[in-house]
């Protein structure tokens, strides 16, 4: 299996199958609901190099992969023996606060659909563009087609929702699935339609007073429902004998949840879906363009957490209660400002591996996946990060002054632009949405280019840099390994320090900061440094070479003499050790690593002679 390696490592860092209530995942990030998060070592993850971060947050320990999410997930699972049968108990997800449980809930309700969520958002958008254009009209049976494409998701809802609230609670999905399709019956919305027509609202189950509502595209009343449904189906397998729960839990929850949510929750849901609304209208009524801003600005500092997924059932009811929303449009800014900045270290870095990097991640972030132009490129730099953010709140502020709103939902990429085309067609809206995302990109860009990144980063230039007294800079090109990959326990456990290890690509050592040698080995295999600021580093040139006695090895340096970064310390023959049978596994320690907090990698799964390795922590 492809990943294989990576599932196996992920299990091993998280604590176990045994550790797993549950996990599901999004566009880009593994979503844990761990029993003891204690268990999980985050920072080991992070060393792999098929993982771009992890996060703990709303109760979740997400694990962010990248586009290959659904492999990774599909190999997790198997690893861990997880199938759809195995839901997650609701009894075991009761820790942490409120707010992250909403959270929790919030997102393991939503993310198994997010990828047909958004496909259906963006063909609505590319047929309000198709009709604008004229190359469709509405009366067509092609339009026809694919509007029943776009529009079936979000019309039968409630179905959707039913299922995946029904497994969220440790319920049956399919009971709940049920009720969902109860609120969309053809018989209920000829009931809601002929109430509409004659003015009377209400009807009687069992004498009590209905009153009818269109419940297709709801959020609210179906979630509420499948967790009423999810309770009594508890209580109800509990009480009856074992020959009878299969039958009558079910006929229990459809008997009564169905009318409890046409007489109390869907008009208590409706009611809060309305208040929800308006009282987002009226807050976004106030000053569009400070919502613009606040939202562009703080938007990724949300997605980074996964709090994000608190706003996303409020942008799908603004669509189902008022058919359109503003708060979408606003973050296409906040997501182009990355991708600005993220294109700003593209076209300014000479570093190889970080302009490949970045270029993915703009590719990447166009279509609305931003973690890879994030974690990987943006925040480890800082300023581009902060950058994307200014821009993201300026764009933002211009969006709300247009109040330009979408038609359907989506996540904001460059087909949200087709989603903000106002059913009368285009308008200064639509322009303003444009101007403002354009802003952004443009914008986090030039502040990139322009002071993105520090003088002494390895982005701007490609030759060695002077390091700080903290960064150890690679001395040599090629492959880099966490420490415990190192396939020998002496270092791979620690003992000698703490460090990273590079299988090399060429045949040079060069100094890694200014200093002095320390002490040379006798067979040139292994050679130990002292940097002016106190670091003691140990650099091994492969495993057990010590016993080619020097051969394949020439010194440049003799114990005593001065460096400064890039100097040229050793040269090895790369091929005489291959062919010899050794491992060319180099490690690199620092073997006076207790005296310092963390000795942190900076370094991606592959590294160039002079850039950043590894990064000190002082206590």
């Amino acid at each position: 299996m492809e990943y294989h390696t990576l599932a196996q490592d992920i299990l091993s860092h998280i604590g176990g199958r045994e550790n797993i209530v549950s996990l599901v995942h999004c566009a880009t990030r593994l979503r844990f609901k761990l029993k003891e998060n204690h268990k999980a070592d985050a920072e080991g993850l992070k060393k792999n190099p098929g993982v771009i971060m992890v996060v703990e947050s709303g109760g979740q320990f997400q694990v962010v992969i990248g586009n290959h999410v659904h492999d990774v997930w599909q190999a997790v699972r198997a690893k861990a023996g997880l199938s759809d049968e195995t839901p997650a108990s609701a009894e075991d997800e009761k820790s942490g606060n409120l707010f992250s449980r909403l959270i929790d809930v919030v997102s393991g309700i939503f993310t198994p659909f997010i990828g047909i969520l958004a496909a259906s958002g963006i063909l609505k958008g590319l047929l309000a563009l198709a009709l604008v254009c004229g190359w469709l009209s509405v009366e067509s049976g092609t339009y026809k087609i694919w509007f029943a494409a776009s529009d079936a998701l979000f019309y039968f809802f409630p179905l959707v929702l039913g299922y995946t609230a029904g497994k969220k609670f440790g319920g049956n999905p399919f009971i709940t699935m049920v009720i969902g399709g109860a609120l969309t019956h053809p018989t209920m919305l000829a009931a809601f339609n002929a109430s509409q027509q004659t003015g009377s609202m209400t009807e009687a189950f069992l004498g009590i007073p209905v009153t009818w509502f269109n419940y297709s595209a709801s959020v609210i009343p179906i979630i509420l429902a499948a967790w009423v449904s999810y309770w009594l189906e508890k209580q109800s397998t509990r009480l009856l004998p074992a020959s009878m729960k299969n039958f009558f839990a079910p006929l229990i929850c459809l008997s009564v949840t169905v009318p409890l949510t046409f007489l109390v929750i869907g008009p208590l849901a409706t009611w809060l879906s309305l208040l929800l609304a308006n009282g987002y209208q009226w807050i976004y009524a106030l000053a569009p363009w400070l919502a613009g801003a606040a939202i562009g600005a703080l938007w990724q500092v949300c997605v980074i957490f996964g709090l994000h997924w608190g706003l996303v059932p409020l942008m799908i009811n603004n669509l189902a209660v008022l058919g359109h929303d503003s708060m979408l449009p606003m973050l296409l800014p906040a997501v182009m400002g990355q991708v600005g900045a993220a294109l700003g270290v593209f076209l300014r870095s000479r570093d190889a591996r970080q302009k490949m990097l970045a270029g993915s991640s703009v590719t990447a972030g166009i279509f609305g996946i931003t973690e890879p132009a994030v974690y990987g490129v943006n925040l480890p730099l800082r300023r581009p990060f902060i950058f994307g953010c200014v821009a993201g709140a300026i764009g933002g502020a211009v969006v709300g002054f247009s109040s330009t709103h979408v038609y359907s939902f989506g996540f904001a990429n460059i087909f949200t632009i087709a989603q903000m085309i106002p059913p009368g067609g285009v308008d200064a809206t639509l322009w303003g949405g444009i101007a403002g995302t354009l802003l952004a990109l443009i914008l986090s860009c030039v502040m990139t280019l322009i002071a993105g990144m520090p003088r002494n980063s390895t982005a701007d230039t490609a030759i060695p840099v002077m390091p700080g007294e903290d960064d150890i800079l690679s001395p040599m090109t090629g492959t880099v390994l966490a420490l415990d990959q190192v396939p020998d326990a002496t270092f791979a456990s620690g003992l000698l320090g703490q460090g990273a290890a590079i299988i090399p690509s060429d045949n040079k050592v060069i100094a890694p900061f200014a200093g002095e040698v320390a002490s040379l080995f006798q067979t040139r295999h292994a050679i130990g440094l002292l940097s002016d600021s106190g670091i003691e580093l140990l650099i091994h040139v492969g495993i057990d070479t010590v016993r080619l006695d020097g051969k394949p090895f020439t010194a440049h340096v003799q114990p005593g003499d001065k460096f400064k970064p890039g100097d040229l310390l050793l040269e090895f023959d790369r091929q005489a050790i291959l062919d010899a049978g050794y491992d060319l596994t180099t490690p690199i320690i620092i073997t006076n690593s207790d005296e310092y907090r963390e000795v942190m990698k900076v370094a991606g799964s592959a590294v160039t002679a002079g850039t950043s390795l590894l990064s000190i922590i002082h206590r």
